[in-house]
């Protein structure tokens, strides 16, 4: 079971970074709120922080997608289970994203100057995030019984 709600977070993911994650603007009738995606936040990063963007990239896209696919390798077989502690560290880099979107949705709502409404996006991107870390935990435990009746 665990195999397979790993695989659906490959194709999750992707949906979840063009997903709206937050609808932003002035606030005033006459204008609308302009959806942010993961992805169109990160090619607004890139013009103007390439750094703060590299960061961005790698927690959002690149931590959670190889640790989905590190624990899918596991799970068939394909990568020995001592990996499982670095899968562990993506995983915590991949909620950092998540801090960091709430702090901005945070900071932009006290600043009172525009609006921000949250998105589906992120409730989604969220619940891919924690269902990636459960599978992992759960993979660790299972590890940790196929280790102990290894042993025995």
């Amino acid at each position: 079971m665990l195999k397979f709600v790993n695989l659906s977070l490959l194709i999750l993911f992707p949906v979840s970074w063009f997903a709206p994650l937050m609808r932003a603007g002035l606030g005033l009738p006459l204008f609308g709120l302009n959806e942010i995606s993961v992805i169109s936040g990160l090619q607004s990063l890139w013009e103007s922080d390439i750094f703060l963007a590299l960061m961005v990239t790698f927690f959002a896209l690149f931590a959670p997608y190889l640790k989905t696919i590190g624990l899918a390798l596991i799970h068939f077989g394909l990568m020995r289970r001592k990996v499982l502690p670095v899968l562990h560290v993506l995983g915590k880099l991949a909620m950092a994203d998540i801090f960091l979107i709430a702090l901005y949705i945070t900071l932009s709502k006290g600043i009172g100057i525009g609006k921000i409404e949250t998105a589906w996006g992120l409730y989604l991107f969220t619940v891919c995030i924690l269902v990636s870390i459960a599978i992992g935990m759960m993979t660790s435990k299972q590890n940790q019984r196929i280790a102990a009746n290894t042993s025995t």
